[in-house]
């Protein structure tokens, strides 16, 4: 299976691109079959399960699934027009379907959190329906939200599943492995990232890519502008307070003096990562990388080198988003970037290995460098959690991704140093990752049923 760097980063909307922006992909999806049926259809309903259900409301499910549902869609998200049009299906308890007319839909009736046993396909299920004008289901569907965005049918988990044993992407540089990917750049004498740029112009031309790439770093970018700038309390009822514009500001104010300790750049490295995460936490316009939850890592090593390290050039920003998504595309294929099946090992854990191979790339980094460098970051971030307080994208998730920029950062640094011989190959690595993730309990894996999530107060 091909996986682009837009399917590793995707615009969207906080908090999580799998908790809010799959089911409303889902949403957007189910209108779609419903488009293409005969049945004159009346009303809408939708279940959520697994970890949808137990947080659910912390990760605006609903109100996602509610909006997927009214034709919503997560790259052209509109928040004021959101707010607008829940509101209106709140009040007149239906909505109004683009090109179908209005559809009977009662929030508090019509969508079900089910904190049952999850679906078997995923722990992050969902089941949309579609009534007759008697309430009676016409058309069914189950979706799976398996993490960065990316949402499969019942039947297309089971393909993507047996699709692993069938023929391998008609592209010129086809690794499922890093073992192969290395393989590869030794035969061909090229880089990752050479080898990624040749995969993708099979589907879309040079010039696309590249405008592509420039509007993911732009927004990438912007979001930390937006992040370093805004106060005030997170929504969701933790009171947690905005804290990048005050690290901004503080570090803007002791630039230039002698006495700064040279650990100071670590904060800047925070800085960035909060700021992303608190814009994602507050449902503003992000990029998954791979996912909402792990937003922060990549951009925040992009800015860092961009910033602080001598020779660094935006021209190849490219070349760090290219290298960051093969082996995000390798972490995706032979485990998972979703926190409700692996745990945060599998979203911050595989966001570091990707900021760390984009910066060993950039930094001069041999293919054999960077899989170390990779290696080094998923290594420290096995067992790693996913226990968000009340659900939210906040508590320890902010911080958590300035830490997994410091150990990106470290992590490629360190690889740089050696000659990319080691002793833990990254698809060893992922493999441990895949393995910790299904042996991990259930109430570790984004349920917010262990963990901080039961032993800090949520008022």
């Amino acid at each position: 299976m091909f996986l682009s760097v837009f399917d590793m980063f995707k615009v969207g909307v906080g908090p999580s691109s799998s908790h809010t922006m799959g089911p409303m992909v889902a949403g957007a999806r189910f209108l779609e079959q419903m488009r293409a049926s005969p049945f004159h259809f009346r009303g809408l309903r939708a279940s959520l399960h697994g970890s949808l259900a137990f947080t659910g409301v912390g990760h605006a499910t609903d109100r996602a699934t509610i909006l997927g549902l009214a034709g919503f869609e997560p790259a052209t998200y509109d928040a004021a027009k959101a707010d607008a049009v829940l509101e209106a299906i709140k009040t007149r308890k239906v909505i109004d379907v683009p090109g179908m007319g209005e559809m009977a839909f009662d929030p508090g009736r019509d969508l079900v959190f089910d904190y049952g046993p999850a679906l078997p396909g995923h722990a992050n299920g969902m089941i949309l329906r579609a009534t007759d004008a008697q309430g009676d289901v016409i058309m069914e569907e189950t979706y799976y939200s398996i993490g960065g965005g990316f949402v499969l049918t019942a039947a297309e988990l089971v393909d993507a599943g047996a699709g692993k044993a069938r023929a391998r992407a008609d592209v010129p540089y086809p690794f499922e492995t890093a073992e192969e990917m290395l393989a590869m750049a030794r035969a061909s004498g090229l880089t990752i990232a050479q080898m990624k740029r040749a995969n993708e112009v099979k589907f879309r031309s040079g010039a696309d890519l590249d405008r592509g790439m420039e509007r993911i770093w732009q927004v990438m970018n912007d979001c930390i502008t937006r992040g370093m700038a805004g106060e005030g309390i997170l929504p969701g009822g933790l009171k947690v307070r905005r804290r990048a514009k005050g690290i901004h500001d503080a570090l803007m104010a002791e630039r230039g003096l002698n006495m700064t300790p040279p650990h100071v750049i670590n904060d800047w490295m925070s800085l960035y990562a909060m700021a992303v995460n608190e814009e994602n936490a507050a449902g503003g316009q992000v990029v998954t990388a791979p996912t909402n939850g792990a937003a922060g890592v990549v951009p925040a090593v992009i800015r860092y080198w961009l910033d602080h390290v001598p020779g660094a050039s935006a021209s190849r920003v490219g070349e760090f988003l290219l290298t960051a998504a093969a082996v995000g595309g390798l972490v995706k294929h032979n485990a998972s970037i979703s926190g409700a099946e692996c745990g945060c090992q599998a979203e911050v854990g595989s966001a570091a290995a990707m900021a760390a191979a984009g910066l060993a790339a950039v930094l001069g980094g041999t293919p054999e460098q960077v899989e170390n460098a990779a290696e080094i970051a998923l290594e420290h971030h096995l067992g790693m959690t996913c226990d968000p307080v009340k659900g939210l994208v906040q508590v320890p998730c902010i911080e958590r991704n300035g830490l997994g920029a410091i150990k990106a950062v470290s992590a490629a640094s360190l690889a740089l140093r050696g000659d990319g011989v080691h002793l833990v190959s990254l698809d060893v690595c992922i493999e441990t990752m895949r393995q910790t993730g299904r042996d991990m309990h259930e109430k570790y894996k984004e349920t917010s049923l262990g963990g901080l999530a039961v032993n800090v107060p949520n008022c």
